[in-house]
């Protein structure tokens, strides 16, 4: 084929994909498709835990119930909200209900990793193929079906096992190493929330629970609360309640603006996660998504609060005393709020951070 022809040939190629849309790039599948997911793992595995620990509590069966219902279908709720972000037709997006509960069953305890992956090839084979017969009923379902369930049986375990052993790897080193490893983790995962991306899908992924993912909440929080709180002056109320228990990523456009604005909030969290790993041992033992929630609907504090309960039920824990409900109201929420202002005061008197800054349209 001659260069030209070849030149011609991309090009409807590109025409082809643009006319299917199918667009590669790490926005879509690193933050539009990865957000999605830990929407869709919020709406089932996360609510449905904290429902279910609700009916414990209680003594509501019927909520233990609805729960494990709700928990019951992780994998497909995680697919289809990656399939919504990718914008699938109908009998694409349906179709990866079974693609989600397949990868999520082989994943394991990579199960979110699995069917990210997984899911987004299905969903652009089935977008390739969708309305191009006269049998697209029968065609796109079983094109999705067939790639996404295949796809699992022959990767998801391994991508599973992958994602597993990293996550188990920071749990190690934080709890081998608390101080370092509660600043690392902290910061990381804190810095991911306000980013244009999913820390609680990272989270999930990961399976990062234990003392790494205490350290996780901790960053969360010092992000949101930090925000909420050293922004006060511009935005009043509305701008607390919506970075505090909505989320500092509201703050990405001014971040860009002046990135020093960043530096309270990061700094607040390089100090509250060796405090929550080293002084209160403070540990996210319940889904593992609320890790990266911070006080998000403070999912990451009923998370904390799930684990402990788990914990008892385990008999690893004996009960929750009052050193625990100490540690997470000052790591979550007023070790934050205190250290982020003493960092960003002195800040503002040296013009650092401007007047408006922080201002939000809200």
């Amino acid at each position: 084929m001659s260069s030209k022809e070849n030149t011609k040939a991309q090009g409807g190629f590109s025409a082809f994909l643009k006319r299917k849309n199918v667009i590669i790039s790490g926005k879509r599948y690193g933050i539009d498709a990865l957000g999605a997911m830990a929407q869709g793992l919020f709406a089932s595995l996360l609510i449905g835990t904290i429902i279910s620990t609700l009916g414990t509590q209680l003594g509501i069966e019927v909520l233990v119930t609805i729960g494990d219902y709700a928990k019951g279908v992780t994998g497909p709720a995680m697919a289809v909200a990656i399939g919504y972000a990718l914008q699938c037709p109908p009998l694409v997006l349906f179709s990866l209900i079974a693609v989600g509960s397949a990868a999520n069953a082989l994943g394991g305890a990579g199960g979110p990793l699995a069917v990210l992956l997984v899911a987004i090839v299905a969903a652009e084979c089935g977008k390739l193929v969708s309305k191009e017969t006269k049998l697209d009923i029968l065609v796109t379902p079983i094109v999705t079906i067939c790639v996404g369930v295949l796809l699992s049986i022959a990767c998801a375990p391994a991508i599973g096992t992958a994602a597993s052993a990293v996550g188990q790897a920071i749990m190690w080193a934080t709890e081998l190493q608390p101080f370092l490893m509660g600043i690392l983790v902290s910061v990381l995962v804190g810095v991911a929330l306000t980013l244009p991306i999913s820390s609680a899908a990272i989270c999930a992924a990961l399976s990062l629970t234990g003392l790494a993912g205490g350290a996780a909440v901790a960053g969360c929080c010092a992000q949101m609360v930090g925000f909420a709180v050293m922004s006060f002056r511009e935005n009043k109320w509305g701008g607390l309640l919506a970075q505090g228990i909505g989320t500092s990523m509201l703050q990405i456009g001014n971040i860009v603006k002046n990135p020093r604005i960043w530096i309270p909030p990061t700094l607040a969290s390089a100090i509250t996660g060796p405090i929550a790993t080293c002084i209160f041992r403070m540990q996210m033992n319940g889904a593992a998504v609320a890790s990266g929630m911070g006080t998000c609907g403070l999912v990451g504090q009923i998370g904390v609060y799930t684990g402990w309960i788990a914990d008892i039920q385990a008999g690893t824990k004996a009960a929750i005393t009052a050193m625990d409900w100490i540690g997470l109201v000052l790591v979550c929420f007023i070790l934050p709020a205190v250290i982020t202002q003493l960092i960003a005061i002195p800040m503002r008197k040296k013009g650092l951070i401007g007047e408006d800054d922080l201002k939000l349209d809200l």
